[in-house]
């Protein structure tokens, strides 16, 4: 049996002017709705991430406790549960999957969760990376509709240096003869392994590679850790289910919508949730910087930063002092 169920979208127009036929969202679902449909929570995916992913931050020991809440986890579009390149039909699979935005997901998740649980209002918006941008997206498109938002480890628009460094990402597959401008017969191997070496130099810190932190994860040196455990998880990825979900982050920007047409400051403004937006100080990806930005022009939020040398991968759940801050945190933030 599947662990997860489909939310047939149908046909969604997209914000690049390409309608995505007979759409399908993906999503898991845990606990129970109460009466008044107050306790529903939305926990979208990160980059790469499938919902199963999600549920280090789930259970009845930890504050998102579905004895409590109802919690939706929908995945991201390009991610290979729901529609992506990998399994969508021609005349947009493969390399002709259409740039799918940040606010043409939220739309669909907005969707579903009126139309299949009729939820209107949330307890709580949260996500990691890519899925803190869907939190923070929710909660400025309704603001009424929404009670609180964690931002964990991700921020509100992609950064001009994170887009750099995704495109660095890019480039590693496209130019992979292989590739064959994503109509490849066979995964583009090089690539993918590149990638995953590109990959390992961001995520996490200088400070986790000085100490030889990787030992601790059971790879003895530093070329054991990049083949081993970097290359080899790219090349379990669909290299065109990478390249959307590139695009998507790449153009990730919660005001850039038709209701706030850029304005990335009204666009923060508008978000009245009870917030609380937690970076850690290594990420390189998301570093602090941005969101103390943010956190300054939103009308109820607080920053805090998680001290910790894994980097962005502290908001991910191996490293467990940063785990058990952030599920306190969480807790705290549902009992406001």
């Amino acid at each position: 049996m599947s662990d997860h169920e489909i939310f047939e979208a149908g046909d969604v127009p997209l914000q690049c002017g390409i309608t995505l036929r007979a759409a399908k969202l993906a999503y898991k679902t845990h606990g129970k709705l109460n009466a008044d449909k107050s306790n529903a929570v939305i926990f979208p995916t990160r980059f790469g991430g499938r919902h199963s992913d999600n549920e280090y931050l789930i259970g009845e020991d930890k504050a998102l406790d579905p004895r409590k809440y109802f919690i939706v986890v929908p995945n991201l579009f390009g991610n290979g549960v729901s529609s992506s390149p990998s399994n969508t039909p021609i005349p947009l699979n493969a390399g002709s999957f259409p740039g799918v935005t940040i606010y043409d997901n939220v739309l669909v998740q907005r969707r579903l969760m009126q139309e299949a649980f009729g939820v209107d209002r949330l307890a709580l918006a949260l996500g990691w990376s890519m899925g803190a941008l869907q939190s923070y997206q929710w909660a400025t498109l309704w603001p009424d509709k929404v009670e609180r938002l964690f931002a964990l480890c991700g921020s509100a628009r992609c950064a001009p240096h994170n887009y750099v460094f995704l495109d660095g990402c890019r480039i590693a597959l496209v130019t992979d003869a292989a590739f064959r401008n994503g109509f490849y017969k066979e995964p583009p191997a090089a690539g993918l392994r590149a990638l995953g070496r590109v990959w390992a130099a961001s995520g996490l810190s200088q400070t986790f590679y000085r100490r030889h932190m990787y030992r601790e994860m059971g790879f003895a040196t530093v070329e054991d850790f990049l083949v081993n455990w970097w290359e080899w998880l790219f090349q379990l990825r669909d290299a065109n289910n990478i390249l959307a979900l590139i695009w998507t982050w790449q153009h990730g920007d919660l005001s850039d919508n038709p209701v706030y047409k850029g304005d990335f400051e009204k666009a923060l403004g508008a978000i009245t949730a009870r917030s609380i937006v937690m970076p850690c100080n290594s990420d390189m990806y998301f570093p602090p910087e941005d969101n103390e930005y943010e956190v300054s022009r939103m009308k109820n939020a607080e920053l805090r930063v998680i001290d910790s040398v894994w980097g962005h991968y502290a908001g991910g759940g191996r490293d467990v002092p940063s785990l058990k801050l952030i599920d306190r945190t969480i807790g705290e933030l549902l009992a406001s």
